[in-house]
């Protein structure tokens, strides 16, 4: 049966590290507060395991679960490179998204900085894809995997308000170059991804007062969103949905499990210093962590290790819960782990296997690319004060129904019903007491 199509435009705003405990202070801000009187929303949305950008995005546009979608984590798994590549292209997201639907039906798409649609068929768009090569050129990369021309257009226009990755001014060009695709391009569909907030708490800490001002931040582009709809005269054919991908927490402790491996010799480096080969080895979430195993079937190798992580902790207490590989999938987690290992609150896991197992995070390592975090995220959806939120406004939303909770998996499915699509892979549902 057909869907009735309820929206010509749909903008959907994604506030990276929007949490729900910042609902009451952005219900404060003139946008936010604004917004909300005229919204149905809900500020309890459990996000996906781990709640990490590139899983979370992806679970947006096609409702699924990163068990099924692909999307497993923020960075792939390349053994001996200090810096991995992330989840950076489509090709990567397994079966259909919300974009390549709407394209099918004839709608323009774009995207701005939207994670895990490089190389996509968005007709407007400018992925978030870094130049991760000494000798790559970012604008360069950035063409290569979008839209060349309308790139082009944006960087003439607003590059010089951009600093690298540097925030606020990632997020300022961003901004400019979403207002100049909805005035000169009026996609039907646009994902636009502000990531100021997120990076000011990974830097400052979450409660920081530099976090609050990343807010404020958030509330004026708002309020410049809305008056461009306004000024294009689109703004009554609209739907706009403000969410969050995952809340974070604050932590002041690293653990870095591959040094322990290697000390009990399940992995092993070479002259160089590079692993050459390993029996079990972890690759973080931040704020959990898969533990894979060369050998997924050797079930004393799996006893042997569960062990050995069980009696670390006795001494320090890092680690929350270990789930084995049962447990991941029922999480929608990577099926291919063999365990998923959950931090313990003021912790989170990197992958270094050198040095000591746990360190602390001192004020001199943090910078604007932080070796060592504040604040994080990756832990399970469903630790105390951690979901995110969901919010809309306009054509086919009804005005003042607030959903007491819901999970990031139904957010796609009820996009794609404003759309008039039907994501019919999709893990979660629509949430009708949102729709008009």
């Amino acid at each position: 049966m057909e869907i009735a199509r309820k929206t010509k435009y749909l903008f959907v705003i994604s506030f990276d590290g929007l949490s729900t405990v910042d609902f009451e202070y952005i219900s404060t801000l003139p946008n936010f507060k604004e917004f909300i009187k005229k919204a149905s929303y809900c500020k309890k949305v459990y996000s996906v395991y781990p709640t990490l950008t590139y899983p979370a995005h992806a679970t947006i546009v096609t409702g699924k679960y990163p068990k099924n979608h692909g999307i497993i984590n923020n960075t792939l798994f390349q053994l001996n490179r200090k810096k991995p590549d992330w989840y950076w292209k489509r090709q990567y997201l397994k079966g259909e998204t919300l974009y390549d639907l709407a394209i099918e039906r004839g709608m323009k798409v774009a995207a701005i900085l939207w994670p895990v649609t490089a190389k996509s068929k968005i007709q407007y768009n400018m992925p978030e894809v870094l130049a991760n090569r000494p000798w790559q050129n970012q604008i360069i990369v950035s063409m290569l995997n979008g839209t060349p021309f309308y790139q082009y257009r944006l960087n003439k226009a607003f590059g010089h308000l951009r600093s690298g990755i540097r925030q606020p001014n990632l997020d300022n060009f961003a901004h400019e170059a979403f207002l100049y695709t909805i005035k000169n391009k009026r996609p039907n569909l646009s994902l636009i991804h502000y990531t100021d907030l997120d990076t000011t708490r990974h830097i400052h800490g979450f409660h920081s007062q530099n976090a609050m001002e990343a807010l404020e931040r958030h509330d004026r582009r708002l309020g410049e969103i809305i008056n461009t709809l306004k000024e294009s005269g689109i703004y009554e054919e609209s739907t706009i949905v403000l969410l969050g991908d995952h809340s974070s927490l604050d932590e002041d402790k690293v653990v870095n499990l591959n040094v322990l491996l290697r000390k009990k010799e399940y992995i092993c480096v070479n002259k160089k210093g590079n692993i050459k080969d390993y029996k079990a080895i972890v690759k973080n979430c931040d704020g959990s962590a898969y533990l894979y195993l060369k050998d997924k079937e050797d079930e004393k190798l799996k006893e042997d290790i569960y062990n050995l992580l069980t009696d670390f902790n006795k001494d320090f207490n890092c680690i929350e819960a270990i789930y084995n590989r049962e447990e991941a999938i029922n999480f929608g987690a990577d099926p291919e782990c063999t365990f998923i290992l959950e931090a313990n609150k003021g912790y989170y896991f990197l992958d270094q296997f050198e040095g000591e197992i746990i360190r602390e995070v001192k004020d001199h390592h943090i910078g604007v690319v932080p070796d060592f975090t504040r604040s994080t995220h990756g832990y399970s959806p469903f630790k105390e004060n951690y979901t995110t939120v969901f919010m809309a406004v306009g054509k086919g939303i009804k005005k003042g129904a607030v959903i007491e909770e819901m999970n990031l998996v139904d957010e796609g499915p009820t996009l794609g019903n404003l759309l008039g699509i039907e994501l019919k892979e999709a893990d979660g549902k629509v949430i009708w007491e949102l729709i008009e």
